[in-house]
């Protein structure tokens, strides 16, 4: 070593270590969180609803990757005056009671929570301009089904053709429906769709085009939702929701949720078995089913067949169970 250096002066060029507090188990309270609910998501950016305002929120860090989604019911701190440049934190979501769930495509393994909470999934579908699709119907059921939602089905523009042809399809799984129409006799009367929306929460699904958005603003005058048209070239509608979005109903009679058209809804997270749970009769004629019995069409010794046979299922039931069975493992496309 020369005069300059000496063999330690290596020390004194390291890295500082950083010196930060010691990690701690214990977390915050947050006991004083207000309790609000997610009307809509936009950007990372949440509008809660509060004590009857409206107010601008982010998601904590401590949430890490947990989603928080239309209908979450939340805890909130920081700043929920709603005034405008505020900004809140939600810190916790609530346990949820239903959770309506989605995959890209059905090959796709990561499932996507469209909304919660909601007990009441309303499948709208045109009669004409543009053409029913059984099989949207199908798939919509199917998720409704297996999220532990009632399911609706409501037939729009019942004055450019006869419900009957698409009724009787759903007829014996005792769907229930109701039918609108834009022109002629009960134009407009929406009396018997706002009796089944009446204390729900009701989820508003379906393609393009097949009226949601006229729905949504003739139930809630001030929603004020765009409103798109069918193109005459492809016979789909345009996207004009863009995002799912919660409004009540007056007189608070209950909450609906106006969704985007969706074209793919992947059914790959359903399970047969959960399936066939919401048709408790055909559930319990499948008890003796081998093991690994989907209850599908062509499977051995399935107990559907046997009741069939001994007359103790409704055929037309059966079929109308395999047909959405079916539909699970279909392709997506609405």
């Amino acid at each position: 070593m020369t005069g300059r250096y000496s063999e330690h002066d290596h020390e004194h060029y390291e890295r500082p270590r950083r010196r930060t507090r010691p990690r701690t188990k214990d977390r915050p309270t947050y006991d004083d969180a207000v309790d609000a609910r997610v009307v809509t998501v936009d950007r990372g950016r949440f509008t809660l609803l509060l004590e009857g305002r409206r107010v601008m929120a982010m998601k904590s860090r401590p949430l890490g990757r947990k989603g928080v989604v239309v209908g979450d019911h939340v805890r909130v701190v920081g700043d929920t005056s709603g005034d405008d440049g505020s900004l809140a934190r939600i810190v916790e979501v609530v346990e949820r009671s239903t959770t309506l769930r989605r995959t890209a495509d059905d090959d796709d393994p990561v499932e996507r929570v469209i909304v919660s909470n909601a007990d009441q999934l309303v499948v709208v579908t045109a009669l004409a301009d543009p053409e029913p699709r059984p099989r949207l119907i199908d798939r919509a059921l199917v998720a409704a089904y297996d999220a532990g939602m009632a399911p609706l089905l409501c037939l729009t523009k019942a004055d450019l053709a006869d419900p009957e042809t698409l009724l009787s399809t759903y007829r014996s799984l005792g769907v229930p429906w109701v039918v609108t129409q834009l022109k002629g006799e009960g134009a407009g009367d929406l009396t018997e769709l706002r009796e089944r929306l009446r204390g729900r929460t009701s989820v508003l699904v379906g393609h393009s085009g097949v009226g949601k958005s006229t729905l949504v603003n003739a139930l809630v005058p001030d929603a004020k939702r765009e409103v798109g048209i069918v193109n005459a070239v492809t016979g789909r509608g345009r996207h004009t929701s863009t995002s799912a979005y919660l409004l009540e109903l007056p007189d608070g009679d209950g909450w609906i949720i106006d969704t985007p058209g969706i074209r793919s809804f992947g059914l790959a997270h359903v399970e047969p078995e959960r399936l066939i749970e919401a048709f408790p009769d055909l559930d319990e004629m499948t008890e003796d089913c081998p093991r690994g019995c989907t209850h599908g069409t062509g499977e051995p010794e399935c107990g559907l067949d046997e009741a069939i046979a001994a007359g103790e299922a409704d055929p037309d039931r059966v079929d109308s169970f395999r047909r959405l069975l079916a539909a699970r493992e279909g392709a997506s496309d609405w």
